[in-house]
């Protein structure tokens, strides 16, 4: 099985940046902000597809975490996405396990679907979670 590496510095082509955003489209921080100064996220797009980067909404406009039911919504709208689009890779960042303060335990099952899309690439550590449940 393959795994999203744990720092991402370069993509390849057709490889796409996921990462944790927050609902008022601000990315100074975290993966977020690796993810607009070399990747192209745009500020002011909180979810979605922009330049070779995908945002999930972990956090509010105010810049609190938000529930993980309303993160599973989210996480929903882009392994659907996947799905729909997989001429891309998708490397997932751990998204919410860094400044949105989840844990790994808690944010890793949302991406169960996921788990054997081959253009889909999670973190390690999600996998194994996923696999013990």
């Amino acid at each position: 099985m393959k795994y999203s590496q744990t720092f991402i510095n370069e993509l390849r082509e057709n490889e796409i940046f996921v990462f944790g955003s927050n609902l008022a489209g601000r990315h100074f921080a975290g993966a977020a902000n690796t993810a607009r100064m070399f990747f192209g996220a745009e500020v002011g797009i909180r979810e979605g597809l922009t330049g070779k980067t995908y945002a999930i909404p972990t956090k509010d406009s105010r810049i609190e975490t938000l529930p993980l039911n309303e993160i599973k919504v989210y996480v929903d709208n882009f392994i659907s996405f996947a799905k729909e689009n997989p001429k891309y890779t998708f490397l997932v960042t751990k998204i919410g396990t860094g400044l949105a303060g989840l844990t790994i335990k808690e944010v890793a099952p949302l991406f169960k679907a996921a788990l054997d899309m081959e253009n889909v690439l999670l973190p390690q550590e999600f996998v194994c979670v996923i696999k013990e449940q």
